[in-house]
């Protein structure tokens, strides 16, 4: 592939995945819902905006689709954006138990009345698991290792999606919609590319 062809690709990818992860931004800071909302809670329903478009950077860090981030240093990234999703999923639990302790309560119980808070709960504590199997990598084999991250992988892109798309909130529908969508198909291609449930042992450097 000619230079100015592989640069002419690299740009349009970003600018893709810089409007995937901002459009959905822009137009809840826009949803007149803001006008009544407390600051924590609003702040809490962001840090779960920012947890959907870290679900579509990490797939395609980990399969190393984007330009310039393929191989180790996409790896890495992935490992800090991984960190970086645990920290906004607390934020975002955290600020609606400061909102609302009963309710956050009744869905870690799985006792809400509301279908959507099953689905987060549930890639809430996916999400808690992939850090600690992440934090004793190096204890597990490869391929159990592999194949275990990968299926929470599934559960969290599932249950996230779920959740978010049940919701009528401050988020747009239809960039909504459009970040969910480039999640799941983001996590299917690299789940599939990978192939986490062969037999045969795939090298890491």
């Amino acid at each position: 592939m000619p230079t100015a062809t592989r640069r002419a690709r690299a740009v349009l990818i970003w600018a893709v995945l810089a409007a995937a992860l901002l459009v959905p931004l822009a137009a809840a800071v826009a949803s007149p819902l803001l006008q009544w909302r407390q600051p924590v809670y609003i702040a809490a329903g962001f840090a779960g905006i920012i947890a959907m478009g870290l679900l579509l950077l990490q797939p395609l860090l980990a399969g190393g689709a984007l330009p310039g981030l393929a191989g180790v240093r996409g790896r890495r990234i992935h490992r800090w954006t991984g960190g970086l999703l645990v920290a906004v999923v607390i934020a975002h639990v955290g600020g609606l138990w400061i909102t609302s302790p009963p309710d956050v309560i009744d869905a870690l119980l799985f006792r809400s009345p509301t279908p959507f808070s099953v689905w987060g709960v549930i890639a809430m504590w996916a999400v808690f698991a992939a850090a600690v199997l992440a934090i004793f990598r190096r204890r597990l084999r490869l391929r159990l290792w592999r194949r275990a991250h990968t299926a929470l992988a599934v559960v969290i892109v599932t249950g996230s999606v779920v959740h978010a798309l049940l919701i009528e909130g401050t988020m747009e529908t239809l960039s909504k919609v459009g970040l969910c969508a480039l999640v799941v198909a983001a996590t299917v291609k690299v789940v599939a590319d990978l192939k986490a449930w062969a037999r045969g042992p795939r090298r890491e450097t």
